[in-house]
Formats: C-alpha cells, structure tokens, sequence
C-alpha cells in the first residue's frame, strides 16, 4: 500500500531548504499522523545522511526527502545577463561589507544524494525543478521508496505518470518559495490546475500552494487532491528553524510576490525593498545567481535587515499560527473535516 493510502492525517508538510525544514519538524508532523518532510536542498549528502538519521530516532512514522533534480534552470543560462547583474549589486554588497559569490552552476550534488538515498532507503522521495530520468525513479522504487514528481503544469503530470513516479504533487502559484517545475514561468492557480491534472492523471496527487488552514486543505481535498501540502503554514511552528525576521514576515500581512531577484529561478516571498528594486533586472539563472547573491543575503540576514533578506512566504501567510507541528495537524485535519460538513450541510438546501 502506498504511503498516502494509510496516512491517518492528509496533511504533508512541504519541504522549505535553508533552514525551516528540520528534523525535529518532519518527525513532528509525521508522529501526528501527517508526513514530514526534510529539504535536501543546498545541503551535503553527509548531512541528509545525519538528518535522516535523526529523524528515524524521533518517529518510527513514515517520512520523506526532497531533492532538487541538477538542470534548474532548464537549459543555458545567458552569463552575459548574469554578468550585468553582478554589476548591478555590486554597489549594494559593498554597502553590506560583502563581496558578492561566483555565479557558478553546480548540481546540488544530486548524484551523491541519490546514492546515499538508494543506498539507505526512505518511505518517499519528492523531486523539484523538472523531472526524475526514468531510470533514477525505477531505482528508487526497486528499493522500496515511493517517489513524488512536482509538477506546476497538466504536460508536466502526464509526463510524470509516463516516468511511473507513485504520486504527483500539483504547485499552484499561490505557493511560497521556488516554482517546482519547468520551465517556472507557469501561472496556474492551483485549484484550476489540480482540476486540470485529475483529469488526465491516475495517481494520487497532493495539492500545494497557499493552502494554510482547514478550509483549505477540504477545498483541495474536494477538488481531488488525496493530501495537501502545506509549508508556509508551519513556519512559525516551534520545531521549524524559521528566522526570527522571517517568522515576523510571515507573521505580517505583508504581500508577496513572484520574483527572480534572490536566486535566478522565480520564488515567492514576502515583498521588500531588494525586490522592488531589482525584480524587473534580475535573469533567468539558477544557481548561478543564488550562488552570487548568497553572501549579501546572508550578510542582511545575520544583521537582520529585512529590506534585502528574502522571506519565502505563500500567499496566505497571514493565517499561519504559532502552533507546536502536531497540534497543528491535528487543527488543520479537524478544520477540514469541519468544513467539509457544513458544505453538505448547506448542500442540503439546494434545490
């Protein structure tokens, strides 16, 4: 049986890289019924390894990994472009006290995280930015791992089906963070394009995307989803190792945005001054423009300056609370079922 057909709770708990995302959090969710998830993301395979492994003596519960698949970009990035960029921010890192990285590629050492998942195998693996090879999604399954294809677009769930992954998860646009699939400048909402995926897909799907309450996840479960993934609903959780500032962000009523400014690839967060001003210059480039911004973002973030840190953030942050993980399952499965009750309930009138 497949994870999510025995999943008490129909709660996933997105994986969020740079830090939200924690064992602590993904044991957590999945001990409340949930499954939780660790960001493979910008970390070494010795360390997924050690997360792995601290998760495993939180939670005898299923869990998952996410990792980023190497081609972000989805195809060759414009240097020139990136060059100009550089240049660009060059003044603002300076006032920073920072000199700006090399805009170099890489990929996220995908090769060795693969291995050391194959090698020691867990209940899910999801994969973001494009598509698993056939032959990495085969491995996986041989070993008894479930794997999860993100898609933002209805061709990319058919071509996801076509790999043989075991479930889809459906971003909408509304989601905080990166774009997970390619190429990321896809506009779907994410219960049109659930709609759209149900109707040419046979596996499970798992809806994402500024989803942060109870009504939410029935809105998705109705729409078809089996589970909703949620991320920035449990950034202000205890167990996430969110920022200070970023919990503050996320905390406002603040609007987002969809931006290429911090890292080459469109991402959401909360909208700030860095943003603003260079949105409309930043190029397509991922990772070469997140390996070159990263020293003044991180420089912003250890002082705290707000006006140039990013805060991934989904549309409804606002409605994220400061509640431990599990509790948060639990309120999150009782509002679903709460709204879902007074639908029928009010389906009872309809003529």
């Amino acid at each position: 049986m497949s994870v999510l057909s025995v999943l008490p709770r129909p709660i996933v708990a997105a994986p969020m890289a740079g830090g939200p995302s924690t064992p602590a959090l993904a044991a957590a969710v999945s001990a409340a019924g949930g499954l939780g998830f660790l960001a493979a993301g910008m970390i070494s395979a010795d360390r997924l390894a050690a997360d792995v492994a601290e998760v495993r003596t939180r939670t005898d519960r299923p869990f998952g990994v996410n990792v980023f698949l190497p081609d972000a970009s989805g195809g060759a990035v414009d240097e020139a472009a990136v060059r100009a960029y550089a240049e660009r921010l060059a003044p603002e890192a300076r006032r920073h006290g920072v000199t700006l990285g090399e805009p170099v590629g890489g990929d996220d050492a995908y090769p060795e995280k693969l291995a050391a998942l194959l090698a020691d195998p867990v209940p899910v693996v999801s994969l973001v930015f494009g598509l698993p090879d056939r032959a990495a999604v085969a491995a996986l399954r041989e070993r008894g791992t479930e794997v999860w294809a993100t898609v933002t677009s209805p061709d990319a769930a058919s071509e996801a089906v076509g790999l043989g992954v075991d479930a889809v998860v459906v971003q909408g646009t509304e989601a905080g963070g990166h774009r997970g699939g390619l190429p990321d400048d896809d506009d779907y909402g994410v219960l049109p394009l659930l709609r759209l995926v149900a109707a040419r897909c046979d596996r499970p799907l798992v809806a994402a995307g500024g989803i942060a309450d109870g009504a939410g996840v029935a809105a998705v479960l109705t729409a078809g989803a089996t589970a909703a993934q949620l991320g920035t609903a449990f950034l202000r959780c205890p167990e996430a190792g969110t920022s200070p500032m970023h919990r503050a962000a996320v905390a406002s009523t603040a609007p987002t945005a969809l931006s290429r400014a911090f890292t080459g690839k469109r991402a959401r967060g909360v909208v700030n001054d860095f943003l603003r001003r260079h949105d409309g210059s930043a190029p397509v480039g991922y990772p070469q423009v997140l390996h070159l911004t990263r020293p003044l973002l991180a420089a912003a973030k250890g002082s705290g300056d707000a006006s140039v840190a990013n805060q991934w953030a989904g549309q409804a942050h606002a409605l994220a609370t400061e509640t431990p993980a599990g509790d948060l399952v639990a309120e999150l499965t009782a509002g679903a079922r709460a709204a879902l009750t007074a639908a029928v309930e009010r389906s009872a009138a309809w003529g």
